[in-house]
């Protein structure tokens, strides 16, 4: 393992195309490149205006002196009716392939820590293909992370979300 000079940051509006490319690229490591349809102008407008998420960059060198981007972590808050408290949920955490296994996956983890407990998080979670194998090794023996096998994860994506209309009450 070669050592490389990093720093993370949160990101910038000026950052905008970076996190696209970054978020292209996981698109393309998760085998679904079509699948990534944000655009600038929606993560301008969902990320940094209406801040309903937050990014973490990695970038290589210093922050006097930054180089290309290493890695990203894309995260928002949640909420536990069990704790209480809120919680921190990872989108997506992906570091290029050049600089894997050189800690920066490591550290952007750390500062993600550090923002679920300025926040009082009682919870970070995230997602993980199942066919992921390298990240979950990362996941279970790094980070001792823990897999909830008892969950299934659920989704509804526009088409259900229009359907749901159907379930509305109608006021007399």
């Amino acid at each position: 393992m070669s050592s490389i000079t990093f720093h993370i940051r949160p990101a910038t509006v000026d950052d905008v195309d970076t996190i696209l490319k970054l978020v292209q690229d996981l698109a393309t490591y998760e085998k679904e490149p079509e699948s990534a349809k944000a655009t600038p102008a929606l993560f301008r407008e969902n990320i940094f205006e209406k801040q309903y998420a937050r990014t973490l960059l990695a970038f290589e060198g210093t922050p006097e002196a930054p180089g290309i981007a290493l890695g990203m972590a894309l995260y928002f808050f949640n909420f536990s009716t069990w704790t209480g408290k809120p919680g921190l949920f990872l989108e997506d955490l992906f570091v290029s392939p050049d600089a894997r296994n050189k800690g920066v996956g490591k550290a952007l983890f750390a500062e993600l820590g550090k923002v679920a407990q300025e926040k009082k998080c009682a919870r970070l979670d995230w997602s993980v293909l199942k066919w992921n194998t390298p990240s979950i090794a990362f996941y279970e023996k790094a980070l001792e992370a823990k897999g909830m096998e008892e969950w299934m994860g659920m989704r509804l994506e526009e088409h259900g979300i229009e359907n749901l209309r159907k379930f509305a009450v109608r006021s007399a």
